[in-house]
């Protein structure tokens, strides 16, 4: 992924309601971001914990998405899998996000929603293990598979909700 700056996440949120761009705050972390090894960036927001923001990248340019959780309601005892990461996670630790659909259908109220690691932290997850830094190590084919994977299907969740073809 390509190194981001402030205007660059707040301009790619194609979803984004005024306020919400005017609300949106970074987390610490995206000021020592390594942005090379990443297919995407997200987060939840550190003020307001029910929205989350989700940046990759669509014919080469950063788009995003803002994301809500969905209010948890009972407890989660069973386990749960990550759309996007294909993680099996304890149940609590995966959470039902929505996101508005950009355009005149988010205007008309049509979302989507999908089943993400409640952290939003599925780049890390496919890739736990690995040396934080470059290395001379090769990831399997099984990491590979899974990176790509979880690259491809965040894509496709985004362009979804921005109505990109």
């Amino acid at each position: 992924m390509q190194p981001l700056v402030e205007t660059d996440i707040r301009s790619s949120l194609g979803n984004a309601s005024a306020a919400e761009l005017e609300q949106l705050s970074l987390p610490v972390r995206f000021f020592i971001t390594e942005w090379a090894p990443l297919d995407a960036f997200s987060w939840r927001d550190p003020r307001i914990p029910a929205r989350g923001y989700l940046i990759t990248e669509l014919e080469g340019a950063p788009a995003g998405i803002v994301l809500r959780a969905a209010e948890r309601t009972g407890s989660h005892h069973r386990a749960a899998i990550c759309d996007l990461c294909h993680t099996q996670q304890p149940g609590d630790q995966v959470e039902m996000f929505s996101a508005r659909r950009a355009g005149v259908r988010g205007e008309r109220g049509d979302s989507v929603g999908t089943y993400i690691c409640a952290d939003l932290a599925c780049q890390d997850t496919v890739r736990l293990g690995r040396p934080p830094a470059p290395s001379e190590v090769q990831p399997s084919a099984h990491e590979l598979e899974r990176i790509e994977g979880l690259a491809r299907r965040t894509r496709a969740f985004v362009a979804d909700v921005l109505a990109v073809r």
